[in-house]
């Protein structure tokens, strides 16, 4: 990202170079290996010493020790830097790339870029109508200056006033007091940023206030009041609150954070350590940016900073690479350089920030609670259905169990004495050669002998009888 205009990329490249002198010191070259050889050769002499010399020697290895930390850390810096730089210079896109980049913004939809993970679908996100970018900073930091400057990228109508409400003094002017939503572009419902009250002076404040906006959400034209407000200010801003017609009719649920820092500001820091102003300054921005309502579980807000047109580029670079080692996030990744300027550069870097924060905030829509109890009702159904198949196998067993048993009570037993032996050869015609096999244990019962019984003769016809010659019966 440039200073003012991308035509002076000659000169600015000079004049980066003479300020990376100046603002880093580095050692003129790293030990060479002799002196490696050499600081090891005396460790292993000291190390023979008796044990009363063994203080000076801890004291001196631990000197060596630091003075090599010190030496890694500096060429550390050194490599960051030189990839900020590196970055201005990737933002340098021709026109037609930066339209395509443009493009992808405009056709956005929330869950564009939500992953299918664990097999759901988009269906089975909470994915709300617009997607709401909330912008969080101190005072002074350039909240509505971003807004305006995403917003004239955006927009047609490049001659289209400020949108948002800019504090020229921010010492004499109360800055923004209520929320405001503006969408972006104007006539979408995809996108839209939040423009907030700048942070305070009592960090406890600030926590509360940032998780009942992260927790309750944000309505546009809700009025910020503090407990540290003066008289005067809490009854002006009451009458601007009593008016009615400018609340929105439901309230948005933040899905992404912007934490808004002024560059000069950060610059001022660096150059003036120590002092109880700049550490003060520090605590804050350390203690907003690490706020746990501010991320979404390991997702920490993206960084952005303004006023970069009031400084080199060097300076910028600095800025970036001390907030990044202060923070814990990569420089050239999570944290955007976005000055007051009219280039494709800064155009470029608004279109990065952007897809940054609607891919995360794609990335953080929660599950629905049916996706949960849809599946929950599965696992109980497929478990229901497993219990009554096993109950019915268990009863087909004992079923079976019961008629076999019966049948063997019902089946004729053999007479006393004797051993019933069937015939389970198989039906086969012709002769079949039998082993034989000697059973000497096995005892065959012999066969009762026949009883014979006289047959009774039955006359085939019937005798006939001369009942004339039988008078004395009658």
């Amino acid at each position: 990202m440039g200073g003012g205009s991308t035509d002076s990329n000659h000169t600015d490249t000079l004049h980066e170079d003479s300020c990376f002198n100046e603002d880093f010191h580095f050692p003129s070259s790293p030990p060479t290996p002799r002196d490696s050889r050499g600081l090891q050769d005396k460790d292993n002499s000291v190390n023979e010493k008796n044990e009363l010399d063994f203080g000076e020697v801890s004291e001196e290895s631990v000197a060596t020790s630091s003075a090599a930390d010190s030496v890694i850390g500096e060429r550390k810096r050194l490599g960051i830097y030189q990839e900020i730089l590196q970055s201005y210079d990737a933002l340098k896109i021709d026109s037609k790339n930066l339209k395509e980049a443009k493009e992808k913004i405009l056709s956005y939809r929330p869950g564009t870029w939500t992953e299918k993970a664990k097999g759901l679908k988009l269906c089975d996100y909470d994915v709300p109508e617009t997607t709401c970018l909330l912008l969080v900073g101190p005072s002074g930091s350039g909240k509505s200056s971003l807004i305006n400057r995403i917003s004239k990228v955006f927009d047609e109508d490049k001659f289209a006033p400020a949108r948002a409400q800019v504090s020229y003094n921010s010492i004499r002017g109360n800055g923004t007091c209520f929320l405001r939503e503006y969408m972006i572009p104007r006539d979408s419902n995809s996108i839209c940023l939040y423009d907030t009250r700048s942070l305070s002076d009592d960090s406890h404040e600030n926590n509360k206030m940032l998780k009942n906006w992260m927790t309750k959400g944000v309505r546009h034209g809700e009025l910020v009041a503090r407990g540290m407000d003066d008289k005067r200010l809490s009854k002006n801003l009451k009458l601007k609150g009593d008016k009615k017609g400018f609340f929105s009719s439901k309230s948005r649920k933040v899905n992404y954070v912007i934490c808004v820092l002024n560059g000069l500001s950060v610059l001022n820091v660096i150059e003036n350590a120590g002092g109880a102003l700049e550490e003060w300054y520090i605590q804050q921005i350390v203690s907003t940016f690490n706020c746990p309502f501010l991320s979404f579980k390991d997702d920490k807000p993206v960084l952005v900073l303004t006023h970069g047109d009031l400084l080199s580029l060097s300076d910028r670079a600095r800025v970036r690479a001390y907030l990044g080692e202060l923070l814990g996030i990569p420089p050239t990744k999570q944290i955007f350089d976005i000055p007051d300027c009219d280039d494709l550069v800064t155009e470029s870097a608004i279109v990065g920030m952007l897809r940054y924060t609607l891919e995360h905030a794609d990335g953080n829509f929660p599950q629905k609670s049916n996706v949960m109890n849809k599946i929950h009702k599965i696992s109980l159904s497929l478990f229901m259905i497993l219990l009554i198949l096993a109950i019915g196998f268990a009863i087909g067993l004992k079923q079976n169990n019961s008629v076999t048993y019966v049948t063997q009570q019902q089946a004729p037993q053999p007479h006393a004495g004797s051993r019933e032996v069937h015939d389970t050869r198989p039906n086969v015609e012709g002769p079949i050669n039998e082993p034989n096999i000697e059973c000497p244990n096995l005892e065959v019962p012999k066969k009762e002998p026949k009883i014979k019984r006289p047959k009774l003769k039955v006359p085939k016809k019937e005798a006939k009888i001369e009942w004339h010659k039988i008078p004395h019966i009658w």
